[in-house]
């Protein structure tokens, strides 16, 4: 054996025998080896689901956007399954006709070592002929952030039409379609903004249909609607007596007016009302700005007025005479009351002036235009001083008319 063992082609022989047994033992079927390997199963969500159509002209609703994929097999090939979603679920609907009907989801290009499922594994889905049509485009923002005093014209939205493409019994849903403007910051300046479209029923819930564009420009003009104005004194009430209101001053006067543009166009002052009937001497009051309707904001909202005022005396004026207007040549008048044809007045006003009225500064008069003859009730009229005040001892006056003798 020493010998044999020593001798190459002995051993050369030897290894060969050993080759041909190891070759024969092992399995073999189609020249291909399999190597044992741990099994496993694993699912993967979210797939997404490509369908295949004529999407120039048909719609396809009810497929679902996703699905869960459980694959099984060895261990690496579903390792790399579910990393890479190297595969796809799809539909083949390139032969289908447009109406309701249900399918089956398929897989493609996943390894032939796995077994897949997918769920659901069948669709009920619905085709629809695709068509498209123009809709306005209405703006939607947030009117409270236009500042006081300012006011927002019409939207000018360009383009004003777009194209909406969908499913004809989607198109036929929908009821707004909106370009709304992201604004967070107050306005008072006209702006222009790229809005995105949003498609809604009359529900106000969003549809899925293609738009172009997808995006439009909003403009947004501002108007100014403030007007600076001036505040007018309105006296309320009658002074007690034996006093005259000398003056009336404002602390500020003039104010801000914010409303309507019409209401601003045609306003042209505000006022405040003094109260002057329990006014006995100078005084100082708060009192509101009273604004018209349709004006919906005042600055300042009060001021301070300032009352000046006179103490009163009043003396008798005896002997006015009432003097005759309008009487036609054709005619004679005789008073019965008063038969003097005079009266007398009690002025009243600020001591200065009352001490200097004469009848002389009063006029007293009856207007007898377009009376004829007969006896009548005529009201007695009286002009005089503005400053001061006057009550009568006669507000009307007894006549009798007569034609004159030729």
């Amino acid at each position: 054996m020493d010998k044999l063992m020593d001798n190459p082609w002995f051993i050369k022989i030897i290894a060969l025998a050993l080759a041909f047994l190891l070759y024969s033992a092992v399995p073999n079927a189609d020249n291909k080896l399999y190597v044992p390997s741990d099994q496993s199963t694993a699912q993967i969500q979210d797939v997404p689901v490509k369908a295949y159509y004529d999407t120039e002209n048909l719609v396809v609703t009810g497929l679902p956007e996703t699905v869960k994929v459980t694959v099984k097999g060895p261990i690496t090939h579903v390792q790399q399954a579910k990393i890479m979603k190297n595969f796809e679920v799809y539909v083949d609907l390139t032969n289908a006709k447009v109406g309701t009907q249900t399918v089956k989801l398929r897989i493609k290009d996943l390894s032939d070592k796995l077994d897949a499922t997918i769920e659901p594994k069948n669709a009920r889905i619905t085709i629809q002929e695709k068509i498209s049509k123009e809709f306005k485009v209405e703006a939607e923002y947030n009117n409270n952030l236009i500042e006081d005093g300012y006011s927002a014209g019409k939207p000018v939205i360009e383009p004003e039409k777009i194209k909406i493409t969908g499913a004809k019994d989607v198109i036929d849903r929908i009821s707004y379609v909106k370009a709304t403007l992201d604004l967070k910051d107050p306005i008072k300046d006209t702006i222009t903004k790229e809005a995105t479209i949003k498609v809604l029923d009359r529900d106000l819930n969003k549809l899925n249909v293609a738009v172009e564009p997808e995006t439009v420009n909003v403009t947004i003009p501002i108007k100014n609607t403030s007007k600076t104005v001036p505040i007018n004194v309105s006296q309320k009430g009658t002074p007690p007596s034996g006093v005259t209101i000398s003056n009336i001053t404002l602390d500020v006067v003039n104010a801000t007016i914010i409303g309507k543009e019409d209401m601003i166009k045609t306003t042209d002052n505000v006022r405040v009302e003094v109260d002057v009937s329990k006014i006995s001497d100078d005084t100082s009051l708060t009192v509101p700005v009273i604004i018209p309707d349709g004006i919906t904001k005042v600055s300042p909202q009060t001021v301070t007025a300032t009352i000046k005022v006179k103490m009163e005396d009043q003396k008798a004026v005896s002997n006015l005479p009432l003097k005759i207007k309008g009487l036609s040549n054709q005619y004679n008048v005789q008073f019965v009351d008063p038969n003097n044809q005079s009266i007398s007045l009690i002025v009243s006003g600020p001591s200065d002036l009352v001490k200097k009225a004469r009848p002389e500064d009063f006029n007293a008069y009856v207007d007898l235009s377009n009376l004829t003859e007969g006896d009548h009730n005529v009201q007695i009229h009286i002009e005089g001083p503005p400053e001061i005040n006057w009550t009568s001892n006669k507000s009307s006056a007894k006549i009798t008319i007569t034609k004159t003798n030729v």
